[in-house]
């Protein structure tokens, strides 16, 4: 049962399937074979990553993150991979002073932490490492902290701290990999992780990531765990006025767990008279944008309304009005104690 309906917290046991066995297995020399093959950048890497295919709420907990260690004092620079970027190689998104170069070179989820973290640094490369160099080589004064953004299953890149994110709504993924299950590696992976953060959930829920961890203590994982909420901003044009509770509006998203986003519109007080679940990172075709607009204009809908991550793609590609719901990550407050202890100690 999943923490977000309340239930037990109890994952599966290991699948019995021989498929299942082998590709765990094969998971597991992945991961012996990059522990000695990993390059080490000479500044302290957080690695931010999940066990699951999308949806576990990363970008808001990296940008939680990579926020709350700024206003600090670190000068901090995330890297990325750029999913689905129409660029190749180390790419400087974001020197702190927002998005250098287009959403499409940079990439939906770059894009987004750029545009919300003036101050902090953001770089896309398929090889992490090389993103970090080159953040080295061009910035001035130059990080003295690392962000791994989706680097749990990164091997190529040794990392001082690795959060793995569990979603709340399905903490476990079924216990098996991909292609017969949810999940990028098996849960025996946990074990590599420092700290598990349980994610996407509505309110608080007292000692539920204390529970976590006991739970995933049976698959090998000895760290701490902590929650992370979900909150929404207000709902806002990107022309800049705020759409009143009761607006018939078209909920459209581009993400892995679009239901949490619809959730969160009607929790907003707006009323969706229609929605539309795209494909994670969906470039939003000219089909794609024609659908939309119909649906606004049958249902006479004043405005649609997307996510942070979908908005770039869409401004001023819609006829009418264009407005976001931001969706921001608010984890418990012992998270942080324990991260700033942490990080004094790797500093020392």
């Amino acid at each position: 049962m999943s923490a977000a309906a309340g239930g037990p917290l109890q994952p599966p046991a290991a699948p019995r399937s021989p498929w299942q066995r082998l590709y765990a297995a094969a998971h597991t020399r992945r991961r012996e074979r990059a522990r000695t093959a990993a390059r080490r950048l000479p500044r302290p890497v957080i690695s931010i990553g999940n066990l699951h295919w999308g949806g576990s709420g990363k970008t808001p907990v990296t940008v939680v993150v990579a926020r709350h260690l700024a206003e600090r004092g670190a000068r901090v620079a995330i890297l990325s991979r750029g999913y689905r970027r129409r660029s190749r190689g180390a790419l400087l998104v974001s020197s702190g002073e927002g998005p250098r170069v287009a959403v499409a070179a940079a990439g939906d989820e770059p894009f987004l932490m750029a545009r919300a973290l003036p101050g902090v640094a953001v770089l896309v490369g398929e090889r992490r490492f090389e993103a970090g160099a080159l953040a080295l080589a061009e910035l001035r004064p130059p990080p003295d902290l690392f962000v791994l953004d989706d680097g749990f299953s990164h091997l190529g890149l040794a990392r001082d701290l690795d959060l793995l994110l569990l979603p709340a709504a399905d903490p476990f993924g079924g216990g098996r990999l991909w292609p017969g299950g949810r999940l990028r590696e098996p849960l025996a992976s946990v074990r590599h992780a420092d700290a598990v953060l349980l994610t996407g959930l509505a309110e608080p829920a007292a000692g539920a990531g204390s529970e976590l961890a006991r739970a995933l203590g049976a698959h090998g994982f000895t760290g701490p765990g902590f929650t992370v909420a979900e909150r929404t901003g207000p709902v806002r044009e990107l022309a800049g006025g705020a759409l009143a509770p009761g607006t018939a509006v078209v909920a459209v998203a581009g993400i892995a767990r679009p239901e949490r986003f619809f959730a969160a519109v009607e929790r907003a007080g707006l009323v969706p008279v229609a929605r539309f679940a795209f494909a994670d990172h969906h470039d939003y075709p000219r089909s794609s944008l024609d659908r939309i607009e119909r649906a606004a204009a049958e249902h006479g809908a004043a405005a649609v309304v997307t996510t942070e991550k979908d908005a770039p793609k869409l401004d001023g590609r819609l006829a009418g009005r264009l407005a976001l719901l931001p969706l921001a990550a608010v984890p418990e407050p012992a998270f942080f104690v324990w991260l700033d202890r942490r990080l004094a100690e790797l500093r020392r």
